[in-house]
């Protein structure tokens, strides 16, 4: 590491013209490439899967994507002349338009497209494409086509609703990020007392996150990437990458006061904390990685994009950023901190004021604090036990959107469960088969939770059938699963009894059900998988058994509560609407996923940074209460000012208009405010003290096993050992030399927690 940074130093001006370079040629290979990406739920062999392929391959242009257009007049009917008229010439222009397969009005043959009342009717428009390969450029013709035709005199309203139509609406523009770099900015500038300073870790940041933005755009060309991959990496990247910076930057500005040059505080900066900042970084890459042994291609974009932005997050801040801290010299300290270093000369810092306070108050009640501590966490875990796990449709979305304006309407004229019809394809082989499937409406038609059913419909050649089974339950709905289950179980499997029939349930609930039951069925092993590789990181880092232990469950707390959290405002629906994040609706199935990874790694890195300070100062002193005191006084003021810039960049992104974005956000900023407020200073510290010298207990036959890794120097190390030799019981005598290598390590601890 500081091979590295004093390279870096030494050619500053090299290294800040590569990171631009790089950032300019990838991002330009990323325009000229544009964005492929693909929200594909669908997973081999699973019975929605089969059910779309056999659709696409049985009627050519119904496997495409299907949106509704949908008009309500509150003045007489939409079967009046002037009203058929009138759509009826939108939907001649919206047959015409390019990438349209087909339109399905309600003033032909058709049956049940306009309500009961007369004051609704849809139109069904079938593309060609899937909704992931549509041009935004065909959907926005769409909406302005059919839009062209409402007319607010006549009080015709027309919505559209849709995969495709959403495109229209995604969320342009960055004021989620503008806001959270701000105020993190603004936070840095408080903790600093330097403009230049409290812009460096931004600018790390930006350039590392925008080379990762454009890279997972061409990504998406190779492999699945969903199209919120580079949003979650945005979100991960400018978090880290700004938290990752304040540590170097905090432990560069402590060597200038101590009396450094530039270059040797920069280069003790990489050579010290940036060791920890690469082994946090490792510990979140494999956290999100672990998301591969899932086998999901829908699952692995996510993973490879999010890692992708923190490796370079990471790299960032070991050779961009002491690059930067070279180029603004001593402009690193305030104005006021170096005219007290030139009048007064190097002075120690030592832990003063409320983190000191604090400290000495965990430790006098470690009991009380330990119990208010678990009974915060338990009770924001709470609501997790209700988690319902779903996709959330357009009924979620804003009330000024025109997908939520049309999904309302379906859903009062006709009905909740047309909005997500289920879709019924049969392979047919033989009169046997035709037989038995003009039977199954009839018993369909008689299932609980079925509202209706349409005519069984042939292909062309007679060897695929397709029907439509309308639920009485909107789509994302318990009942709509449990409708799901029942025919797969109770209805179709009498029905082909005896025949070589096979009928699979697809559609958009079935196809989401099935992708939630995968993700389920294979969580307790990813969970599993993902706790034992970040156990062992901390077992071979402090050479312990309950220090490991300890982080799992606390990790599992700060996940446990953060789904609390989730659950009650996006499944309860407390303050949604509110905070412009639409209805109540379900949790998204493949979230517990990719929070366990991210909240698993980003935990892992306070674990890192706390609990490395703890454990300097008990191979120094032998004292676990001293430890924990010194090492919770040291670290928590830093930890607690990169825990509010994480919280303000997360929190910033419910700003986005996405609400899968927004569930990150708000997931990520519960996560980290009960990491670093509630588990790291206050129960983390209160359980170390209960534990006493059992915190840092490790068999012997299991030491020698184990490779010896550590975060700290070379040096630290070689120091440690020969303190670990000298009795550090009190009022034992120690040689003049061994107190002057502890207090030369002290400094250099107290910097690295710093």
């Amino acid at each position: 590491m500081a091979a590295i940074a004093r390279w870096c130093i030494k050619h500053r001006l090299v290294a800040v013209l590569l990171w631009l370079v790089a950032l300019g040629g990838v991002g330009t290979a990323a325009v000229a490439a544009g964005s492929s990406y693909s929200n594909d739920y669908e997973v081999p062999g699973t019975e929605s899967g089969r059910a779309t392929a056999l659709l696409e391959r049985g009627f050519h242009g119904l496997g495409g994507d299907s949106d509704t257009i949908v008009w309500h007049t509150d003045k007489g009917s939409v079967r009046a002349d002037g009203v058929e008229r009138r759509m009826t010439a939108m939907l001649d222009q919206v047959a015409e338009l390019p990438g349209i397969a087909t339109v399905t009005s309600p003033y032909g043959d058709t049956r049940g497209q306009v309500s009961e009342d007369g004051h609704t009717a849809y139109a069904t428009v079938t593309f060609h494409e899937q909704a992931d390969d549509i041009p935004e450029a065909q959907a926005r013709a769409l909406v302005d086509t059919a839009k062209a035709a409402a007319n607010e005199a006549d009080g015709l309203a027309v919505e559209l609703g849709g995969s495709a139509v959403a495109l229209t609406e995604a969320p342009g523009g960055h004021i989620a990020e503008v806001v959270g770099v701000a105020v993190a900015a603004v936070v840095l500038f408080l903790a600093f007392g330097s403009l230049a300073a409290s812009a460096l870790p931004i600018a790390t940041a930006l350039v590392s996150v925008g080379i990762a933005y454009s890279g997972i755009v061409l990504l998406g060309h190779l492999m699945t990437v969903a199209d919120f991959a580079p949003m979650l990496g945005m979100l991960v990247g400018l978090g880290v990458g700004i938290d990752y910076a304040l540590f170097i930057v905090t432990r560069h500005r402590r060597g200038l006061k101590r009396g450094l040059s530039v270059a040797e505080a920069a280069e003790t900066a990489v050579a010290t904390t940036g060791r920890a900042v690469v082994f946090a970084g490792a510990t979140v890459c494999i956290a999100l990685l672990g998301m591969l042994i899932l086998r999901l291609s829908f699952l692995n974009g996510v993973a490879i994009a999010a890692s992708l932005t923190v490796v370079l997050t990471v790299a960032a801040s070991v050779t961009l950023l002491p690059a930067l801290l070279s180029l603004i010299g001593m402009r690193a300290l305030s104005r006021r901190e170096r005219r007290t270093l030139a009048e007064h000369g190097p002075q120690p810092e030592l832990p003063t004021g409320f983190a000191a306070r604090w400290s000495a108050f965990v430790e006098r009640h470690p009991k009380l604090l330990g119990i208010v501590a678990a009974v915060v966490m338990g009770v924001l875990a709470l609501p997790t036990l209700s988690l319902h796990l779903g996709t959330s449709d357009q009924g979620n979305g804003p009330a000024t959107a025109t997908t939520r304006q049309a999904y309302d309407l379906i859903a009062d004229g006709f009905g909740p469960g047309v909005n997500g019809p289920l879709t019924l394809v049969a392979g047919l082989d033989g009169a046997d088969d035709r037989v038995a499937l003009d039977q199954l409406p009839a018993a369909l038609s008689a299932t609980k939770g079925v509202a209706s059913v349409s005519p069984v419909t042939y292909n062309s050649s007679g060897d695929t059938a397709v029907l439509i089974v309308v639920p009485d339950s909107s789509p994302q709905s318990k009942a709509t699963s449990e409708l799901v289950d029942r025919l797969r179980t109770d209805v179709l499997p009498p029905a082909e009894s005896g025949t070589s029939l096979d009928v699979h349930v697809g559609g958009v609930t079935a196809s989401y059900d099935d992708f939630a039951e995968i993700i389920i069925g294979k969580l307790p092993l990813f969970v599993g998988v993902v706790i034992a590789l970040g156990c062992l990181l901390l077992l071979l880092a402090f050479r312990s058994i309950g220090i490991p232990l300890k982080a799992a469950v606390m990790n599992v707390a700060a996940v446990a509560g953060a789904f609390g959290v989730v659950v009650a405002i996006f499944q309860w629906g407390w303050g949604s609407e509110l905070l412009g994040l639409g209805s109540a609706g379900p949790i998204e199935p493949f979230l517990p996923v990719i929070m366990v990874s991210v909240l698993f790694g980003l935990s892992m890195d306070y674990q890192v940074f706390l609990v490395s300070r703890m454990y300097e100062e008990w191979l120094e002193t032998g004292d676990n209460r001293r430890a924990v005191r010194v090492g919770l006084a040291e670290t928590s003021r830093v930890i607690n000012s990169a825990a509010v810039i994480m919280i303000a960049v997360f929190l910033a992104f419910v700003l986005s208009g996405d609400r899968v974005i927004a569930m990150f956000g708000i997931a990520l900023a519960a996560a980290v405010a009960l990491d670093a407020f509630v588990l790291r200073t206050l129960l983390v510290p209160a359980l170390m003290h209960l534990l006493g010298g059992a915190n840092w207990w490790l068999p012997k036959w299991l030491d020698r096993l184990l490779p010896r890794i550590s975060i700290e120097t070379p040096e630290c190390r070689e120091v440690a050992d020969a303190r670990g030799k000298i009795p550090a019981q009190r009022g034992t005598a120690v040689t003049a030399t061994a107190v002057s290598a502890v207090e030369e390590r002290n400094d250099d601890v107290r910097d690295i927690a710093g």
